[in-house]
Formats: structure tokens, sequence, C-alpha cells
């Protein structure tokens, strides 16, 4: 019969081989530490090659990642960051503001908080963009690092359509009605004066029902708000004009004609009443009904003289 011979084939002896002998009982490692043990053997058979100074270059690493970790629990990352770049050039030295008009640059520099020694590098632009658009007048704002030196920043303001009277405050609005700001000085005082409750909220029909009269609406002082429904014109000699709740380019146009036929508004009168469609009603001042009762007075008694010498 025929028999098979199997020979096994001798394994190379490998460094971690030579380290435990045959006929050892050895400890069988993982394969993961057979690697690390093989490794460690090479190494101290000087089979692997370590450039020199690799301990020096390590421990500076070593010491570098601490010191950064370091700094990284104490909150001083951005300080050293700061002195490091403008050191190396790059301290902020121009601040280029545009589309400004009622926005102060100081404020915008204030915010940005610039003493001399910030960094452009380490300026974080998307904070300096909140803070510059929680300004009053800004509606926009675009702020852009230009190396190496400086910061641009691009703002839209707000536009200012009228001033709104509340109580004793005087404020600026936006066409929509949207409070701006406190009114602070003179430089707006062209705008139309839109007085009481909500009386922000309505102004942007001024503009569509003045548009045929501006004549008129140049004598206005004053528009007051009544009763959330129309408006009474204040104007520039004190008198008030009553404009109804609808058909207000009608009512204007009555008063316009008044005004070019009798000159009304030159009269010596307190008030034009012209809320309704098919009249229009007139209030004398208070002198003139005075002076008037005078004349009336003054009028009976001659009438009475006259039929005494009849």
């Amino acid at each position: 019969m025929l028999s098979l011979t199997v020979k096994r084939m001798a394994r190379p002896r490998s460094d971690l081989d030579s380290a435990f002998p045959e006929g050892d009982d050895r400890l069988i490692l993982p394969r993961p530490l057979r690697r690390i043990v093989r490794f460690l053997v090479s190494l101290a058979s000087g089979r692997i090659y370590i450039p020199a100074h690799t301990g020096t270059v390590s421990a500076l690493v070593f010491l570098g990642l601490t010191g950064l970790y370091g700094m990284s629990l104490g909150g001083h990352t951005e300080t050293v960051a700061q002195a490091t770049t403008t050191a190396a050039g790059f301290a902020i030295e121009d601040v280029k503001v545009s589309g400004n008009a009622a926005t102060s640059e100081i404020e915008i520099l204030q915010l940005l908080g610039l003493d001399g020694t910030t960094s452009l590098v380490a300026l974080d632009v998307d904070a300096a963009r909140q803070k510059i658009a929680a300004l009053p007048w800004v509606e926009s704002v675009e702020v852009r690092k230009v190396y190496p030196k400086t910061i641009e920043v691009k703002l839209k303001e707000r536009q200012a359509y009228a001033i709104w009277q509340h109580g004793q405050e005087l404020s600026l609005i936006e066409r929509n009605g949207a409070v701006i700001a406190p009114l602070r000085d003179n430089k707006f005082s062209t705008l139309p004066l839109v007085v009481g409750r909500d009386a922000e909220k309505a102004a942007e029909s001024i503009e569509r029902d003045f548009a045929n009269w501006p004549d008129i609406r140049g004598r206005v002082k004053a528009f007051v708000w009544v009763s959330g429904r129309r408006w009474d014109l204040h104007m520039d000699n004190g008198i008030v004009v009553k404009l109804p709740e609808e058909d207000v380019d009608q009512a204007l146009a009555r008063l316009a004609k008044l005004q070019k036929e009798q000159s009304l508004l030159e009269r010596d009168i307190a008030a034009v009443d012209l809320r309704l469609e098919d009249r229009t009603t007139v209030q004398l001042a208070p002198d003139a009904v005075e002076r008037r009762q005078e004349l009336v007075e003054q009028r009976a008694k001659d009438l009475k003289k006259a039929e005494q010498n009849i």
C-alpha cells in the first residue's frame, strides 16, 4: 500500500523567535503585542534608524501641545493669538466706513474694540457684524478684512419718513411705522409730524393722500390721528382742517377750491370741517366771534336809533 509522508517546511526564524529559543515554554502574545515586541527588539538591535535630534523635536512638540492645551483650559488662546499675529505685522491700523449718514464712526470703532494692538487675523468678523447691526440706524452691514491692516465696514441705513409724537416723546419712524430712534436734533425738522396713538402705523397714507395737493401739504404743521380712523390737519397759521375717514382726495379738492376762490385759510377762522360730503362747516376764531357779536349788537343799536328818529 502507498503511504503519504508530509514534511513541514521550516519557518524562518524571526527576532521574536531568537528571543525565545525552541523548546522553551513561551507565552503566546496577542497579535498587536507581537508587533510592538518585534519593533522594540529591532530598535534594541539597531536595525531601525532614528534620525538625529528626534528626541529633542519630539520633546518640543510635546511641550508645545501641552502649552496649547493649557492656554485652551485657561482661556488665553485668543490673547496669545492676538499678541503673536500683531507682532507679525497684522495689527489693525485703518478702518474704512461707508454708507453712514446718521451712524457715527466713533460708535463703530467702540463696538469693534480696537486699541492699537488688535490683530486683523484674530478679529471675529461675525461678532463685529452682529454688534454693528444692533445700532438703531443700521439696516444691514458688511464687515470685511483687507490684509494686512485694514477693515472695511459697509452700512445700509434705515430711512426716516416722519416724526411721531406719542405723549411727550418724539421718535423718528420709517415708512412702515417702525421706530428708528428718538429725535435728538433739528436736522429732521422738515419731515411730517404725526401725532397720536397708532399714528405711526397710519403715516404711510399721508404720501398717497396728499400726492395731488402739495400746496396744502406744505402748510400742514402736524397730522393728528383721531380715533384711529382719520386725520386732523393743524395748519401753519393755527387753523384745524378736519378730514373725513374716506374720500380724502375729494375733501382736499373742496378745500383747494375754497382756498383759490375765497382764500379760506387766510380768514380769521379756527377750523374747517370737511367730514360731510355735501357741506363744509367753518368755525370762526374766538376773537372773530367776539368781533362779530360786537358788530351785530352795534348794528341792532343803529337800527333802533334810526327807528326812533323816524
